[in-house]
């Protein structure tokens, strides 16, 4: 087994697009060597790599676990959250800005029965 792999290599046993690898590799987050215009990944550095990312991984999924804990102390009301759902979603159409549905908007003047 060849210790250093190419792109191509590596987009395999990652399975990760070359495209993502590459831009990896230009921010400098991606441990590589380049040969000429060639790039190769030794593959125990890129096996480091990515075991440092899963401590990144690892935090978001604990600070998620925080939040949902503090959302569950307190009651939860579904029914609730429901109905002022519905009610945003009907209020988005009438808000100021778009002005009321029988009002003509070049004139600012308002129809009597919603039409021209």
């Amino acid at each position: 087994m060849n210790e250093f792999l190419s792109i191509d290599e590596l987009s395999e046993y990652l399975s990760v697009k070359r495209s993502t690898l590459y831009a990896h590799v230009e921010s400098g987050e991606l441990p590589h060597y380049r040969v000429g215009r060639l790039i190769r990944f030794k593959r125990s550095e890129v096996d480091r790599w990515m075991e440092s990312r899963r401590h990144e991984i690892a935090d978001v999924d604990s600070k998620a676990r925080v939040i949902l804990k503090a959302r569950n102390k307190g009651s939860l009301n579904v029914d609730k959250i429901i109905k002022k759902s519905i009610d945003d979603a009907k209020g988005k159409d009438y808000t100021l800005p778009r002005g009321k549905p029988d009002q003509i908007k070049a004139l600012r003047k308002e129809v009597s029965n919603g039409s021209l």
